[in-house]
């Protein structure tokens, strides 16, 4: 194992010895870096925690003997997980272990060094093997981030050093004296990825011959317009030789050539048409004005991230194809144009928004009340027919999605509508029987009569300014009377409440229930009808779904939502199972509210759902009367039977859901009864808009058009 190369030392050495230590310490010309209690600080601060073996394991001290310094540093789990955690999750955890295990080569150190020093810096590899023959010259430092104390020293033991510097503990190797014709088969034993930056066209052959042998990946990047070129010798053992760009030349055949000599060779793989104009007017000056091809420090630093890009695709197995493309700054620096400009809402008041002033004539009046029913996300999913003798209330099938499993969410969202609707029969002397279907889109007819009730009648007002308060609540503890007064709205409609506010809980179904939204977010099918679902003002009709203003969210909360849209966003977070903030309005929320309210049915029938929308408006109407804002909420659950139910909402989380669901029931003593829907509910200001509805002309048919007998 080499330690010196004309007595340069480039490995640190690992002090194991208390004496040799103590010696190094008391050495006045030892500078010594001891910054392990911060280390471990900031180890032990990392929010994903590791195991307690990582925390514990000692620390390591490293004499660095051309820097006549002793560095005091975390063990080499500990100090991979601290060093690299601000790449997660560009690279993720599990990712960053793999590429530790990869063997990089590479030969040429001018591009070279930067190459190896970001593979170093990400930690893209765990082991690196360096080749160059040269040394350091004052020539070189235009594009060799090196200093003026390396020169005269070898590449390889520069790039060593500088490695080393960043962490010792990947396994470096070098080949100060370069490659030769029969040394390259030595150097590629046991690498995974070989990249090539030298100048010597018969090496470059040679090693292209060799790591077709070896079944090796060999990348090339060359600072001209940022060309980056992939051989996958790996996936093509047949492959020729720089893409056959050489034909049948052979390395023998390139040994010895001079800067001049190399150039017909250099602009049949560069290919001339692809030169930048400055470097093809340079390479007619190679030898009369110029010493070499002209290479630039910026270029050979983007041709490092180029080359790093590659050697994580490969590393993780990614499709990567042989091929090359050009990374080419310059031309990109064409295409600067200004953004577009934001899409900017107003968050103020809608006047649009405001409650539709009830029709004058009392029939027209009824139909109007059930319109204003609520939906889970304002879906609608409903038709009216409206007649002489009655209002039929339909289900509309088009208006469904997956969490509304079987209809039974617009069962219940046309339950409320029928309890609109009989309201304002009440009110206007109207109220006659009402029918519940058993099954069939038919669900329920409420015949006119001259009927009254004087109770619902006293609640025709309050049901027209009832609305959807989606604000972050003060946790104030609920007056005595209000558990009695939901309870007794529910049971008038043949449901029950299950009202927590016990602080505990709340926290407990906060977390639950914000999981319940992560898993939404993280279902592409759920998360593309929830995104659906909301609507942008200025951008999208506001009569169907959420108006985004109707969350109540803060810039802040907003501007991350323009994110949460992204389903490519969702989709990496749901390959490595992330994503908690996802939850963290609802848990905000829930963990804010005075109570958290559960309206139940005893079965789920179609029936019950109508009977439980029924009780779920009237509950709703009353808590308005009480003062108190109501939140409906939709856990993803909620509307799940068994193990069919949970699968058609999520496959990939259908075990989860259903534990969430046990969790849920448990907390808020559901016992076997089923759910109508879950509110929050709390004190809060007034709301910023009214979500609208679609207008009568489309939900609501005349009984003699539609045919009806009504």
């Amino acid at each position: 194992m080499i330690d010196a190369v004309d007595g340069a030392s480039w490995r640190p050495e690992h002090v194991t010895d208390p004496d040799q230590l103590a010696r190094l310490r008391a050495d006045p010309t030892v500078q010594v870096v001891d910054t392990i209690e911060q280390q471990r600080h900031d180890l032990a601060r990392l929010l994903s925690a590791p195991p307690p073996e990582v925390i514990e394991e000692p620390a390591r001290w490293y004499y660095y003997p051309w820097r006549r310094t002793l560095v005091h540093l975390l063990g080499p789990e500990a100090f991979q997980t601290l060093r690299t955690d601000r790449n997660r999750n560009k690279i993720t955890a599990e990712e960053q272990e793999r590429l530790r295990r990869l063997s990089v080569g590479i030969v040429g150190l001018s591009v070279g060094h930067a190459i190896a020093h970001t593979l170093a810096l990400e930690g893209s590899c765990g082991h690196i093997r360096l080749a160059d023959f040269d040394q350091i010259e004052l020539s070189n430092l235009n594009r060799i981030p090196g200093t003026v104390f390396d020169l005269g020293v070898n590449k390889a033991v520069v790039v060593a050093r500088r490695i080393a510097e960043l962490d010792p503990y990947i396994e470096v190797g070098i080949e100060p004296s370069g490659l030769a014709l029969d040394s390259v088969d030595a150097f590629l034993d046991g690498l995974d990825i070989v990249i090539e930056e030298c100048d010597s066209f018969d090496v470059k052959l040679a090693l292209r011959d060799g790591a077709r042998r070896h079944k090796l990946p060999i990348v090339m990047e060359t600072s001209d317009r940022g060309l980056l070129d992939v051989e996958r010798y790996d996936l093509e053992p047949d492959r020729p030789l720089f893409h056959g760009l050489l034909g049948d030349a052979r390395a023998e055949d390139l040994m010895g050539l001079s800067t001049h000599d190399k150039v017909p060779y250099v602009l049949r793989v560069l290919e001339p048409a692809e030169l930048s104009a400055p470097m093809a007017a340079s390479m007619a000056e190679v030898d009369e004005s110029l010493n070499t091809w002209p290479q630039l420090g910026g270029d050979i630093t983007l041709g490092a991230a180029s080359v790093a890009a590659t050697v994580r695709k490969l590393g993780l197995g990614a499709p990567l194809p042989s091929g090359r493309v050009r990374v080419d700054l310059e031309a990109i620096l064409t295409k600067l144009s200004d953004p577009p400009p934001p899409v900017e809402l107003d968050l103020g008041h809608d006047g649009d928004a405001d409650p539709e002033p009830p029709p004058a004539d009392p029939r027209a009046a009824v139909a109007h009340a059930a319109r204003l029913a609520p939906s889970g996300g304002n879906t609608q999913p409903w038709r009216f027919t409206l007649g002489p003798a009655g209002l039929d209330l339909d289900l509309d099938p088009s208006q469904t999605s997956t969490l509304d499993v079987a209809f039974r969410g617009s069962h219940v969202a046309i339950g409320a509508a029928l309890f609109n609707a009989r309201v304002a029969a009440a009110r206007h002397g109207l109220l006659g029987d009402v029918e519940i279907r058993p099954d069939g889109d038919r669900v329920a007819t409420l015949r006119f009569a001259d009927g009254a009730d004087p109770e619902l009648a006293g609640r025709y007002d309050a049901m027209l300014r009832r609305v959807s308060n989606r604000h972050l609540t003060e946790p104030t503890p609920l007056p005595d009377d209000v558990a009695p007064a939901l309870s007794a709205a529910a049971v008038a409609e043949g449901a029950e409440i299950h009202l927590v506010t016990a602080r505990d809980r709340l926290r407990e179904l906060a977390e639950l229930l914000g999981e319940s939204d992560r898993l939404r977010y993280l279902t592409e099918h759920l998360h593309r009808e929830m995104m659906r679902e909301l609507r942008w003002p200025g951008t999208d009709g506001l009569d169907w779904g959420l108006d985004v203003r109707a969350l109540e969210l803060d810039a802040s909360d907003l501007a991350k939502l323009g994110v949460a849209r992204r389903a490519d966003v969702m989709a990496l977070l749901a390959e490595q199972d992330l994503g908690r903030a996802l939850g963290e309005s609802t848990r905000d929320r829930i963990g804010a509210a005075s109570g958290l309210l559960v309206v139940s049915v005893p079965g789920h029938e179609p029936a019950d759902y109508v009977r439980g929308g029924q009780a779920v408006e009237r509950v709703w109407i009353e808590a308005e009367r009480l003062g108190l804002a109501v939140h409906p909420m939709s856990p993803v659950f909620i509307y799940a039977v068994d193990d069919e139910d949970y699968r058609e909402l999520s496959p990939r989380y259908a075990d989860r859901l259903r534990r969430l669901r046990h969790d849920f029931a448990g907390i808020v003593g559901l016992g076997d009864r089923h759910v109508a829907l879950v509110m929050r509910i709390g004190y809060a200001p007034s709301v910023s808009v009214r979500s609208r509805r679609l207008s009568a002309h489309r939900t609501v048919r005349d009984a003699l058009e539609a045919g009806s007998n009504l």
